[in-house]
């Protein structure tokens, strides 16, 4: 039996909801918890520079929403539970993880290291998994996690990111994978976002020309807003996708089709 209330504008909100955000002090992760917020959903935020997300925790409030802030190291799994247990405890549950902590590099695989390899797998892949498993189990029927993956784990883009393109096809894999074990059994959908390109810290590190350099793969002709993401990332969350899950949806302007 679907959930979409009517009018079908009410699908869309998350009133009475709780989110998590991860990655949530600065570039897209700033963006989801604003929108989500503006959704009607308080918001959990949690990132390794506790002090920046003073800021976000603003935003959220002056959308009218509660808001706490978690120091929190995806790659370690004793602080995603924290920041699920502290959401819990505060908040009073959890209807909607948001995947988005990350980090990327662009190094030649003949130079990488073993260190730096592994530092993007902790974060991108393992962090992901570590914070589902905490709110997996916290979780109700009807939840919603949404893992911010990337274009680069379908195709490539001509930098060297091995090691974020294979965290992030990872993320795809485990996205179905969850979604198998949960959404049946938990009522949990798992679906996951695979971004173009936004304007984010990631972006910032690019050589001045690569994403003009770029645009002829982008159908739309430009890069994207991240007012576009986090509307997906809204839609991800809410009753009008209630029947999505176990799915990888590509926000990329076109790109993964050229």
């Amino acid at each position: 039996m679907s959930d979409v209330p009517s009018p079908i504008l009410d699908a869309f909100r998350l009133d009475g909801k709780v989110a998590v955000v991860t990655g949530a002090s600065s570039g897209l992760g700033v963006a989801f918890a604003q929108a989500l917020a503006e959704a009607g959903a308080d918001v959990a935020l949690g990132a390794r520079r506790a002090d920046r997300l003073e800021d976000t925790k603003k935003l959220v409030e002056a959308a009218g929403r509660r808001a706490i802030t978690v120091a929190t190291d995806v790659s370690k799994p004793e602080d995603a539970q924290r920041l699920i247990d502290e959401t819990v405890a505060q908040l009073g549950r959890v209807d909607i993880l948001v995947n988005n902590a990350g980090v990327g590099t662009a190094v030649p695989a003949s130079r990488e290291t073993p260190e730096q390899f592994r530092q993007v797998i902790d974060v991108n892949l393992n962090g992901a998994y570590w914070c589902a498993q905490a709110a997996g189990r916290a979780m109700a029927p009807g939840s919603s996690i949404i893992n911010i993956s990337s274009v680069l784990g379908i195709t490539t883009a001509g930098l060297p990111q091995a090691a974020y393109a294979a965290s992030k096809a990872g993320l795809n894999g485990l996205t179905r994978d969850l979604a198998q074990q949960w959404t049946g059994r938990k009522g949990i959908r798992v679906n996951s976002i695979a971004p173009g390109f936004f304007a984010s810290e990631m972006t910032d590190q690019y050589p001045p020309e690569y994403l003009e350099m770029m645009k002829f793969r982008i159908l739309a002709g430009r890069t994207g807003d991240p007012a576009e993401l986090a509307a997906t990332v809204v839609f991800l969350a809410s009753p009008a996708a209630g029947y999505i899950t176990g799915q990888t949806l590509p926000v990329d302007g076109g790109l993964t089709i050229t």
